[in-house]
């Protein structure tokens, strides 16, 4: 399937449930719901994806969890930029592979190291990190270099690594198994059965593409799910009501303001009437 019909497809299912009413979740899941910003708060204009200040937006709003991406340089530094180079964001055709850190930072000061950004958010918002396909010149170094970065943090409960092509997982032993997770985009059945098989974390995949019968066969495992991306009111409910693990988002900040504004309904809802717990003192003596 082109990647024209993928993305059609995957366009329409977000506006078919964009306006798909769905029930108000139970107030649990709404407190265990965890969304993750992809690339952080960002519109590439006054904040650029994938930087500082991204992220720091979306963990000031309270948002669970930061998604961002993991290329290396030249002399093997690990670095945050989604693309393989520089021209969409800066206007300047620069492989990050052919770059040496010192010239990235002095060249691209908005490009974060990974080291800066586990330094930052670390202990504040889960990580997914996702491991772009990329060559890797040198595993055994580019392992301590990982190793090194993330010691502080614990596999799992604050970092997961996560990738399109999971072959790239063989590569890397910086982590347990468990802290992997394949991303599905049409293949899910291939991905599903690849997890399942290797030990991994769970599976992540478009809404549309997870069903509840491959969330349940990953449940029953261990493993857990995430699903992307919701960006609307209808599709946040929905996979909330799914009981989906994590839900990624381009709109995380109004995302986690719906879940916010709901929670502190039901509180007010539970709040007793004024007066309802007085005790009635009348026919006491006197």
């Amino acid at each position: 399937m082109s990647a024209w019909i993928k993305n059609a497809l995957l366009n329409s299912a977000d506006a078919f449930f964009r306006y798909w009413p769905q029930p108000l979740p139970d107030p649990k899941r709404l407190r265990t719901c965890r969304i993750i910003t992809h690339r952080g708060e960002h519109d590439n204009r006054s904040v650029f994806e994938n930087t500082a200040a991204a992220f720091e937006a979306a963990a000031s709003a309270g948002v669970w969890g930061i998604e961002f991406d993991l290329r290396w340089t030249k002399d093997l530094h690990p670095v945050i930029l989604h693309d393989p180079d520089t021209r969409r964001l800066f206007g300047t055709q620069r492989r990050i592979g052919e770059m040496n850190f010192r010239d990235l930072q002095l060249s691209f000061s908005l490009i974060p190291s990974l080291a800066e950004i586990v330094e930052r958010f670390g202990s504040r918002v889960h990580l997914m990190i996702e491991i772009k396909a990329e060559p890797y010149p040198n595993p055994q170094q580019q392992n301590r270099k990982l190793a090194d970065i993330l010691q502080s943090l614990q596999p799992g409960k604050d970092y997961h690594l996560i990738s399109l092509n999971p072959s790239i997982f063989d590569l890397i032993d910086a982590a347990p198994p468990a802290v992997f997770l394949p991303i599905a985009e049409l293949q899910v059945t291939r991905f599903s059965n690849l997890a399942i098989r290797k030990g991994y974390g769970g599976l992540l995949g478009h809404f549309l593409m997870i069903s509840r019968r491959i969330a349940g066969r990953h449940r029953a495992c261990g493993q857990q799910i995430g699903t992307a991306y919701a960006d609307s009111r209808n599709c946040l409910l929905r996979e909330i009501n799914r009981g989906v693990d994590w839900i990624f988002s381009n709109r995380a900040v109004a995302m986690q303001g719906i879940v916010d504004r709901l929670l502190k309904r039901h509180r007010w809802s539970e709040a007793p009437i004024d007066g309802a717990n007085a005790v009635d003192r009348s026919d006491k003596k006197v």
